[in-house]
């Protein structure tokens, strides 16, 4: 929070909301602002306060509770009887005040303003969490949350402090809050190298899941232009898309679930601030906002939610000239002729929906395509990407980067892996996406004595997602040795909650995770890869069903016949239980979500084949997988 001052130069520090315990009042009265400051139990009923602007802000430390509001006399009266009666001091002040000539009303507005987003009065903190309006204030009251802050004299701060505004960092702070707790979020984008940034939310919302499903979207809808013709649409103009008209619409719908978020803090007295955070000794971090201010918390307990960043090439040229997925869905220009570099599933989605709305794409590919997940699988994605217009480069890393005379135009210098052979070419855009880095290594661990896995960054927990410091858990992407999707931070954070100020005991289970890849024929999976399957239960133990299949919306459109592909891989050992899922086809993920819960219940193969299926649908092959590859015999489709 800002440092600002009144009419005399006297430097007035918010500090209510930003957590110090050297707070001065801030009150609205008639659409102006003042300054006042009182010690708890001055308020008596039927009376109106009206004090001077003190000349030392710094000497009052009892203070509890903190209120934007109209002169006391015209404070709504329920909410008059609940601070009176929770010994709490209210302050308003009367019209005549000299409060009225601060120069900086306009700045504290826009400052509270930002931090609740709420411009309405009044507009209450107590012991440095927002409560809101009157309405909030008194459900707080109501559900003993009030009684709770007002009495608290807790040796620190916060109850919980989460470090990282993403998926999980937020589901588990609003469950603490919702448990009763008083909870600060710390949330601080660090620009990209080309200057990115983004609100509150992560990755996911900002510049992954989301963004990227749209775009991905649009491509879709430029195959269903021309699959149309043949279901008899009739058009005749030229049809193109707008780079700009999209990214637009995209930005709008994300700075909508970007308020949304501030909105849901807000809701559930979870104090936020746009402020890296950096822990400074044990139990005590300091936050540096955007403008260098520093503020120090402290906290019984932490929670590290800070996520990855796009890694980067380390060659020349790359920092300056290359962009990241932090770039490319606010992208003020079309990115033309471009070269994704990487294989990861982040790159193929990328490349998969810049070629659909009509980009000259190419893929640049170190080693293997989408390690990690089931190799056949991923051949067969790659595959139809090649098919449909995008290039693969084989083999190859950048070495240089460079500016080609013009803005606009890179010249990429590229070098075999297999030998000395080099390659050039001009690209309009490249885009890397070989990988991501976890965000804690600048955030003062090694302080408190934090252990972190030295060559990836990741931090190794017990099940209890605990570090080795007791107080300090983590969730999300940064955690050694789990999956980095969404969902699983969601489900990990709530959970953490519950065990923490809930006396629960469930843990998140990070076996048979679904997952899609958002490619142009898009691949949903759960549970094990083929390779992983055999090498974990040996391939004499294992039975793998397979086939190929062509959806009725693709037959008149006259799409690739044997081209979608399923296939389930069973433990013989273990009843044929289904230990691996596998679906390359249109709609995969909706596919996938639903047989992600049967594999929780323990799928069998012989509970899919006693399962009547939807026709027709894509999903409904599960349900007649017949062929297995130990046979050796056709899976190709004459029909649908």
């Amino acid at each position: 929070m800002g440092r600002l001052r009144n009419a005399g130069g006297l430097p007035l520090l918010v500090t209510a909301i930003s957590g110090s315990r050297e707070p001065p009042f801030l009150v609205r009265t008639h659409l102006k602002w003042g300054f006042c400051q009182t010690d708890p139990g001055q308020g008596r009923e039927g009376q109106e306060q009206t004090l001077p602007v003190p000349t030392d802000v710094y000497h009052i430390f009892l203070t509890k509770c903190f209120i934007c509001c109209v002169p006391f006399r015209h404070f709504p009266e329920t909410l008059n009887g609940v601070f009176l009666n929770e010994f709490s001091p209210v302050v308003g002040v009367s019209p005549g005040s000299s409060f009225y000539s601060s120069d900086d009303g306009a700045n504290v507005q826009e400052v509270l303003s930002e931090i609740t987003n709420q411009r309405t009065v009044p507009n209450i903190f107590v012991n440095k969490v927002h409560m809101g309006g009157c309405d909030r204030t008194f459900q707080a009251h109501q559900s003993g949350l009030l009684q709770k802050l007002l009495q608290e004299d807790s040796a620190y701060d916060y109850d919980l402090i989460v470090i990282g505004g993403g998926s999980g960092g937020l589901a588990c702070a609003q469950e603490a809050a919702i448990l009763g707790k008083k909870v600060m979020v710390l949330d601080f984008v660090v620009p990209s190298p080309q200057g990115t940034s983004w609100g509150l939310g992560g990755t996911c919302v900002n510049v992954g899941c989301v963004p990227k499903k749209l775009m991905h979207q649009a491509a879709l809808l430029g195959q269903a232009l021309s699959d149309a013709r043949k279901f008899g649409w009739e058009y005749h103009q030229q049809v193109k898309h707008n780079w700009e008209t999209m990214t637009e619409a995209i930005q709008n719908h994300i700075g909508s679930l970007n308020w949304g978020y501030r909105l849901s803090l807000r809701e559930k007295a979870v104090a936020y601030v746009n402020a890296y955070g950096e822990f400074v000794e044990h139990h005590k971090i300091k936050a540096t906002n955007r403008k260098g201010q520093e503020t120090y918390y402290t906290a019984a307990k932490f929670v590290l939610a800070t996520g990855e960043r796009p890694r980067y090439l380390g060659i020349r040229g790359d920092k300056e000239y290359c962009i990241t997925s932090d770039d490319l869905f606010s992208l003020p220009y079309c990115p033309g002729k471009t070269l994704v570099v990487g294989a990861s599933y982040v790159a193929l989605e990328c490349a998969g929906f810049l070629a659909g709305i009509g980009l000259d794409v190419t893929v640049m590919v170190r080693s293997i395509l989408l390690r990690g997940f089931d190799q056949e699988m991923a051949e067969k994605v790659g595959s139809y990407m090649e098919q449909h217009g995008v290039k693969f480069l084989r083999k190859f890393i950048p070495v240089l980067v460079s500016l080609d005379g013009s803005p606009g135009k890179l010249k990429v210098v590229a070098k075999s892996t297999e030998g000395p052979e080099t390659i050039e070419e001009i690209y309009n855009t490249v885009l890397l996406a070989i990988g991501r880095d976890s965000c804690t290594r600048k955030i003062g661990l090694e302080k408190i004595g934090v252990r972190i896995n030295e060559r990836s960054g990741k931090i190794p927990v017990n099940d209890m997602e605990q570090t080795n410091v007791p107080y300090v858990y983590a969730v999300g992407d940064i955690l050694e040795g789990k999956l980095e999707l969404t969902p699983v931070a969601i489900q990990a954070g709530k959970l953490l909650a519950r065990r923490l100020f809930a006396g629960r005991l469930e843990k998140c289970d990070y076996v048979n995770i679904p997952t899609t890849v958002f490619t142009p024929l898009e691949y949903g999976c759960c549970g094990l890869s083929e390779e992983r399957a055999i090498e974990v239960h040996k391939k004499e133990n294992l039975e793998v069903y397979h086939t190929l299949f062509w959806p009725l919306e693709w037959t008149v459109a006259g799409r690739d016949n044997n081209t979608c592909y399923a296939k389930i891989i069973c433990n013989k050992s273990d009843n044929y239980r289904v230990i691996g899922f596998h679906v390359l086809g249109p709609n995969a993920g909706e596919i996938t979500q639903g047989f992600a819960a049967a594999m929780k219940c323990g799928l069998t193969k012989q509970l899919l084949d006693d399962t009547v299926g939807i026709h027709p649908t894509c999903g409904e092959v599960f349900t007649t997988l017949e062929i297995t590859k130990s046979s050796g015999l056709d899976i190709t489709q004459k029909g649908c």
